[in-house]
């Protein structure tokens, strides 16, 4: 019998697990599969919806528990890390979290879900009560914890990306003021900054401060040791709480020790099976690797649930003895602060420009639903193309209710290698509460085909 071995319980390792199960019984595979966290199987991306109260328990996140999955005959050993892969001896080398225990695994196939980390600067203060991260549940309820404690109502959000705009209404909803300190030149460095532009005007109408171009030096603390204020070069922020919006890491400190290939950003190289290059029996999926960009060609790193699944469900069925692939992702993401609806997908202009495409763009504005339909939102359209051959480069969105999912319009034009003139003819569905009579891509692809036509007449 088979021994698989699963390093990570969350998204892509339990997915893998779980597939894999499905594909051989008991009697064929053993599963072993190592988290050093409390819990199994849950939504990062939910935590700050929780956080801010939209979702009322802490367990709402979690799809599956840990003795859910060893009800379906999977190993799953919670508070142990690996601390050490073998690759050339099959094994891997864990710490029981609450004994101090260590012992060896062996394995016939292994499966590396280290996810990603939370980028931590090296500031001073930095690991003060009442700085946090919200990379886990147990970061949830720690922050959850401390904001029971403590009875200021100033937060600070270091970071304006996803994780950060997604915090600063959390905490606005909690009765905190709040204010956002983004070392970039707009909040929201996916999208293009006068996209960017559009978001930092609503967040300032919600009583959300966002300072730009704001890096922070220190974190400041008090007689008691916690933290009282956050510095930048040029200015102090009170704070009673501090919450690190940064970004994320790939979690690559073992694959690295073990001399497993990494990319330019630190992810794990894996083929289309996802399997690690040149490891014929090893795997990698989820935060910790990097994945084709069907659009530029080249490799990123992306932090999302959606990718983490897929990657699972494909290594669980090549390691449950199936075949199958992952080809790749063109970066589609969605988020919201309170009720702005935030999209893009594919490539910014900066992205364009460093793989060398000469490009255009058209930026549009629309309403979600027809004109003279009651409380029709704005939203706002931009889209980039090829100069030469009009292909569909990306498209970013901003407005309200209706607005964010239409991203996935483009996402499917991305994926089949569309031009703006073949989506200008796409039969979308229309009635005048869910569109105008040409859907807001519609209209933007129009004048990209537009642009395209008169770029390529000059």
């Amino acid at each position: 019998m088979e021994r698989l071995v699963v390093i990570g319980g969350d998204a892509a390792g339990m997915s893998a697990a779980s597939q894999a199960r499905r594909l051989k019984g008991p009697d064929e595979l053993e599963i072993v599969a190592f988290e050093r966290g409390h819990f199994s199987s849950f939504s990062a991306c939910g935590i700050p919806y929780w956080v801010g109260g939209d979702v009322p328990e802490r367990d709402d996140l979690i799809a599956r528990t840990p003795a859910e999955h060893r009800e379906r005959g999977i190993e799953l050993r919670m508070r142990t890390q690996v601390t050490e892969i073998d690759a050339p001896g099959g094994r891997v080398r864990s710490r029981d979290l609450e004994s101090g225990a260590e012992s060896w695994t062996g394995f016939d196939k292994l499966v590396i879900a280290t996810g990603a980390r939370p980028v931590r600067p090296p500031l001073p203060g930095v690991d003060a009560p009442g700085v946090h991260g919200v990379q886990t549940l147990d970061d949830g309820q720690a922050l959850l914890d401390t904001l029971a404690r403590t009875s200021g109502r100033r937060a600070v959000v270091m970071g304006a990306g996803y994780i950060g705009v997604e915090m600063a209404e959390a905490m606005l909803k909690r009765g905190y003021e709040v204010m956002v300190l983004n070392r970039g030149e707009q909040p929201m460095a996916t999208l293009d900054p006068d996209m960017g532009r559009l978001v930092h005007a609503a967040m300032d109408s919600m009583g959300i401060t966002t300072v730009n171009g704001a890096g922070v030096t220190k974190i400041l603390t008090g007689g008691d040791g916690r933290v009282r204020a956050v510095a930048t070069e040029n200015a102090e922020y009170p704070a009673d709480v501090v919450i690190l919006g940064i970004g994320v890491e790939p979690e690559t400190t073992l694959a690295r020790a073990a001399g497993l290939p990494l990319g330019a950003y630190d992810g794990l190289l894996t083929d289309l099976a996802m399997r690690v290059r040149g490891y014929e029996n090893i795997w990698a999926g989820g935060d910790c690797v990097e994945v084709l960009d069907l659009v530029s060609g080249r490799e990123r790193h992306i932090a999302l649930g959606t990718h983490a699944n897929k990657h699972g469900q494909i290594i669980g069925t090549n390691a449950g003895g199936g075949y199958a692939t992952f080809p790749g992702v063109v970066g589609t993401a969605v988020s919201k602060v309170c009720d702005l609806e935030i999209a893009r997908t594919g490539l910014r202009e900066k992205d364009a420009r460093a793989v060398g495409l000469r490009y255009v763009t058209a930026t549009i504005e629309s309403t979600s639903s027809a004109g003279y339909y009651p409380d029709a939102s704005r939203m706002t359209v931009k889209m980039l193309a090829e100069r030469r051959t009009g292909r569909l480069l990306g498209v970013q969105i901003v407005g309200r209710e209706g607005a964010a999912k239409r991203v996935d319009i483009a996402a499917v034009a991305l994926t089949a290698g569309m031009t703006v003139e073949q989506m200008t003819t796409l039969d979308l569905g229309y009635a005048p509460p869910f569109s105008p009579v040409w859907d807001p891509v519609l209209v933007a692809a129009r004048k990209a085909t537009t642009a395209v036509r008169e770029a390529g007449s000059r």
